[in-house]
């Protein structure tokens, strides 16, 4: 048993990798944004013959969007925190307790009604 070495190794530590500042694959979400945008300026600018200013103004917001949301909601966050965020935005408090959904106990009382019957009788 003494001829058996115990190394020690970060196997569960593994880095995705980088790029462009990016953790992981994030990169290729801004990527594909500004290859989109790009093709869209192109087909407005160039066979639509829409103004410079006006394509840009059509073409920009999917990278800005993507960007936003890549380093918003992804970039230097845990596995599935995007996720989780729109879930709670969207879905609220799921099956938790809710506080502010709950009647107020004890009930308020009813009205008491001034004849026997209800309809009016002349």
């Amino acid at each position: 048993m003494s001829e058996l070495r115990i190394t020690d190794t970060n196997s569960a530590n593994d880095s995705k990798g980088r790029a462009f500042g990016l953790e992981g694959n994030d990169f290729i979400f801004v990527l594909i944004a500004g290859v989109a945008a790009l093709g869209l300026y192109l087909l407005l600018n160039v066979a639509l013959h829409v103004s410079m200013a006006g394509a840009l103004t059509l073409a920009l917001p999917a990278p800005a969007v993507t960007l936003a949301w890549v380093l918003g909601l992804r970039h230097n966050k845990p596995a599935g925190y995007a996720e989780d965020w729109f879930d709670q935005k969207f879905n609220g408090e799921g099956f938790s307790f809710a506080s502010r959904g709950q009647p107020i106990f004890p009930a308020p009382p009813k009205p008491a009604s001034t004849s026997a019957s209800p309809f009016r009788h002349a």
